[in-house]
């Protein structure tokens, strides 16, 4: 609706012009009243009215801004068509008008180019579905799907929904969402994550989540809400208002004193308009946040790319963050001669195989499928561990004070399962947090790119903390943490360490990623209440991608002020060479559109690749 308004006032203007040159030059228009030295002929009453309307529309926008604490550069504009209304030249007016509402239009050109990545990704949303019902095929609006429904899934199109295949095996292209290149292979039961496309094989699907629940239309939510906020942006320009104002109007007052002439005046403040200056730095910010997008990451507002440039503290969540959301087995430990290693892990995950919990699917996962036998009377206790018969044996896995009451004093740091076989303690094993393999290179990144202080911020166990710290290669470790001293950890960060970056993923983390200056998500999983609580969200299960969000920004607002700057300096050289008096009035409008051209391509330059020093990749 803005954009519109805007399109519409660019248009309005363009036909008063149309209009005046006809009454002009072929009607021949004659003065329908004048006052002292002033004439005004038709179409300069038509202008006239346009050029005042726009200076009182203006006027309210600088009231408000002020009210609101912010102070722009706009009220140049209004001194620019007020000047040569009282001066009487109304072409230059009109190509003033021309300006202003031109380059706002050419602002959401530029906008809209910088934008096209997060517009593919909106294009593609999923909104008709093939449901299967009775063995037949019915169209539906996705949003109408529910859980429990099956869908067939044509060759090449979209998955809809989050779901589970219940028949046939097809190849699935996930690049828009993972960034994954090849086509992954996808078999009964496996589940399917809405927005990846089908190969050449009609599949079936359960569906698992609603539409608004599910991953594709997540990452939707997330660009629109990233696409909400395009007022924050001129907050750059604004810090360059005063002074770019004073200056502007210094150089007129001189001009008008030294010529005695108040056209000088008008002629300074002609090309002193600051839509250059305004222009700039939403361009800029824009084409930053598309190139964030086009590397999986979306953020939400602009002010997060101007933090993430300047940020010196980067503290991450442990499990899930640094590591993988997977245990693997460390040691297995036998208590008694009977059992080897290999048969105890065996006993332990067989029992274990039908819980969820993070402790027994990982052990599972990491137990050859060939030594996981059937289990029968299977009984869970809460919070406290399982047991059953395997093999005629009876086995608990848990808890100690579960498994094997009276062994309470046996000193294990690390975290583990204890092991008992027909009521004798048999052995414990040991799982440790499998590290992402990008860990330590990302922290190494980031103290290339920057970063004075980084630390980790776990609720585990200080021993468990400090071995993934080290492997990771950080030396600030909080552990044992509530989520409460969690927020406290990132309020204590000392002014002078700020602005503060924190990267979680789960529940737990939401409070955090709110607390912080920015709060960065890993989204791969799906839509969680830590992407809901970030201000970025990595949408790929890649942390390395912290370093491409600080090298994006770094970049971003290196072009942002290089363009802010070069857009001040082309207007004060035009403004001093239109103190002499050798650029009239309308000639000073014009030049200010070239000005707009070259702010708005300086600022698509943001969507440029950053340099592999902004990116960490070279030794300091």
């Amino acid at each position: 609706m803005k954009n519109l308004k805007r399109q519409w006032k660019f248009i309005v203007v363009l036909i008063a012009g149309a209009v005046g040159l006809i009454s002009q030059f072929a009607l021949h228009s004659k003065s329908l009243f004048s006052i002292g030295n002033l004439q005004f002929p038709v179409h300069a009453i038509i202008i006239d009215i346009i050029g005042i309307l726009m200076a009182i529309s203006l006027l309210l926008e600088i009231f408000h801004d002020w009210k609101t604490g912010r102070y722009g550069v706009d009220i140049l504009a209004v001194i620019a068509v007020v000047s040569t209304i009282l001066i009487g030249d109304v072409w230059a007016e009109w190509m003033i008008l021309v300006m202003m509402t031109g380059g706002e239009t050419l602002e959401d050109y530029a906008t809209g180019q910088a934008n096209k990545e997060l517009r593919a990704l909106l294009d593609k949303t999923p909104r008709i579905a093939n449901k299967l019902v009775d063995g037949k095929i019915t169209e539906v609006k996705v949003d109408d799907l529910q859980v429990g429904d099956t869908v067939l899934i044509k060759p090449g199109q979209q998955v809809p929904v989050d779901g589970q295949i219940v028949k046939g095996t097809s190849s699935f292209d996930k690049s828009s969402l993972t960034g994954e290149s090849v086509p992954v292979t996808k078999n009964p039961g496996d589940e399917l994550m809405s927005g990846s496309v089908n190969g050449d094989v009609a599949v079936e699907m359960k569906v698992t989540k609603a539409a608004k629940d599910s991953e594709y239309q997540s990452i939707v939510a997330l660009v629109k809400s990233s696409q909400a906020q395009p007022a924050k942006f001129v907050k750059m320009a604004d810090r360059y208002a005063i002074p770019f104002t004073v200056i502007s109007l210094i150089i007129g007052g001189v001009a008008w004193a030294v010529s005695g002439d108040a056209t000088r005046f008008a002629e300074v403040m002609v090309v002193a308009s600051p839509c250059p200056l305004l222009i700039a730095a939403p361009v800029a910010l824009v084409s930053g946040m598309s190139s964030m997008s086009a590397h999986h990451i979306i953020v939400k507002s602009g002010p997060t790319l101007e933090k993430l440039a300047r940020a010196k503290t980067f503290a991450f969540d442990k499990t899930g963050t640094l590591t993988e959301n997977q245990l693997i087995v460390d040691q297995v430990v036998t208590d008694d001669k009977s059992f080897d290693q290999k048969e105890l892990q065996s006993l332990a995950a067989s029992v274990e195989q039908q819980s969820s919990h993070v402790i027994a699917s990982s052990l599972v996962k990491a137990t050859d499928k060939d030594l996981i036998h059937p289990v029968t009377n299977l009984k869970e206790t809460t919070a406290q561990g399982v047991e059953g018969d395997v093999d005629g044996k009876h086995v608990k896995v848990g808890k100690l004070s579960f498994v094997a009451p009276g062994h309470e004093k046996l000193n294990v740091t690390s975290t583990a399962v204890y092991v008992s076989v027909d009521g004798k303690f048999a052995g414990y094993i040991t799982l440790k947090d499998k590290m992402r393999p990008e860990s330590p290179k990302t922290i190494e990144r980031l103290r290339r790119q920057g970063a004075e202080d980084i630390m980790m911020l776990t609720g585990d166990h200080k021993q468990v903390a400090e071995k993934v710290a080290k492997e990771a290669g950080i030396t600030d470790v909080r552990s044992e943490l509530l989520p409460s001293q969690k927020i406290q950890a990132i309020k204590d960060v000392p002014k002078h360490l700020r602005p503060v970056v924190i990267t979680g993923d789960g529940v737990n983390d939401a409070p955090s990623l709110t607390a912080a200056d920015v709060g960065i998500a890993m989204g791969a999983k799906g839509a969680t209440a830590a992407s809901e609580s970030a201000d970025a969200v990595i949408m790929v299960n890649d942390i390395s991608k912290v370093n491409d969000a600080v090298a994006i920004s770094k970049h971003t607002m290196k072009v942002a002020n290089i363009d802010v700057l070069t857009a001040i300096g082309v207007v004060i050289i035009i403004e001093l060479i239109a103190f002499t008096g050798v650029i009239p009035a309308f000639w000073g409008a014009i030049l200010q559109e070239v000005v707009d051209m070259i702010t708005i391509s300086l600022g698509l330059l943001a969507k440029t690749k950053p340099s592999d020093k902004q990116f960490g990749l070279e030794e300091k």
